[in-house]
């Protein structure tokens, strides 16, 4: 178990230093898929990682099932019903210990040991069999999951500078309950090269203003990664290429929408100390393909609340 922790911390120490994978929160869609579109064709998988409860369905109906509280059923490797079993063998090697034979007891801790240890493997190969079982159960489709709706009027987010003539216009797909406007769309434009560029110079406090404290947590985590590895992600000279709305909807007070935007950007990895540069090409821009979901409360600002890779 030590060797196969420690694989795995050389394994992902590198690939982590740089932003990406999928990450915070879209409400009660955080665990369905986004709407295709123009910018975004192919299906996009939910978000990864969020604090955002997984809901559960059940399998014969499609209907969610209630959340169930840690109080209620005890979780882990060595709650519940393994829990017992491995109690009880622990009860049972201290008293054959206690009440064992002199330095014979020795050789028995060792055995008790090693089968303890067996059993916890074992325990740990059922739980994710029952884990990757679970997984495979239709997962709640809220009401991004339509496609007989039509399609309101094309959008065009914005243009690429220094190109000739304008992005293509994009189609927004049906789910747009909310009515998202031109304004909105340059404030998203707007807050891609902002949150871009404050990452890149490591400003919490601009991050701060323009994320939700969930993916700002995200976000902090990473930052603090690099620095304790001796590296800096620098992000600059955004440009959005080509954007379209997947979806927006309204959920109590609070409004979301998630766009795909495809932009360019110039990123590099360096080693703090030297300035030398590990990943990345500083002369040659690099395009990229996200979804990120915006969120505010009624009347308020737009702000980040999550980030998929397309």
């Amino acid at each position: 178990m030590v060797l196969s922790i420690a694989v795995t911390f050389v394994a992902v120490d590198f690939a982590e230093a740089r932003r990406g994978g999928s990450f915070g929160s879209r409400g009660s869609r955080t665990w369905s898929a986004p709407a295709p579109t123009q910018t975004a064709p192919r299906t996009t998988a939910p978000v990864e990682r969020s604090m955002t409860p997984r809901p559960q369905t059940d399998p014969s109906t499609g209907a969610v099932r209630p959340q169930t509280t840690t109080a209620q059923r005890p979780g882990g490797l060595f709650g519940g019903f393994g829990g017992g079993i491995l109690g009880g063998l622990l009860a049972g090697g201290l008293l054959g210990m206690m009440f064992g034979s002199g330095f014979g007891g020795a050789a028995g801790l060792l055995g008790f040991i090693v089968q303890l240890a067996l059993i916890a493997l074992v325990a740990s190969l059922v739980m994710r069999f029952l884990r990757s079982r679970s997984a495979q159960q239709p997962a709640y489709a809220g009401p991004s999951a339509r496609s007989d709706v039509q399609a309101p009027p094309v959008r065009d987010i914005g243009r690429a500078p220094g190109r000739s003539g304008s992005v293509p216009p994009v189609r927004a797909v049906p789910a747009d309950e909310i009515g998202i406007g031109q304004a909105d769309l340059d404030a998203f434009e707007r807050l891609l090269a902002e949150v871009q560029d404050a990452y890149g110079r490591e400003d919490y406090a601009a991050l701060r203003t323009r994320t939700t404290p969930e993916i700002m947590g995200f976000l902090s985590e990473e930052l603090g990664q690099n620095a304790s590895r001796g590296l800096k992600n620098e992000v600059s000279d955004v440009r959005l290429l080509q954007g379209d709305l997947s979806e927006s909807w309204r959920e109590g007070a609070t409004d979301f929408a998630t766009v795909a935007m495809r932009y360019e950007s110039r990123d590099v990895t360096r080693e703090r100390a030297t300035g030398r540069v590990v990943e990345g090409d500083p002369d040659s821009p690099t395009e990229a393909t996200e979804l990120w979901t915006f969120a505010r409360q009624r009347g308020g600002d737009w702000r980040l609340s999550a980030i998929q890779e397309a």
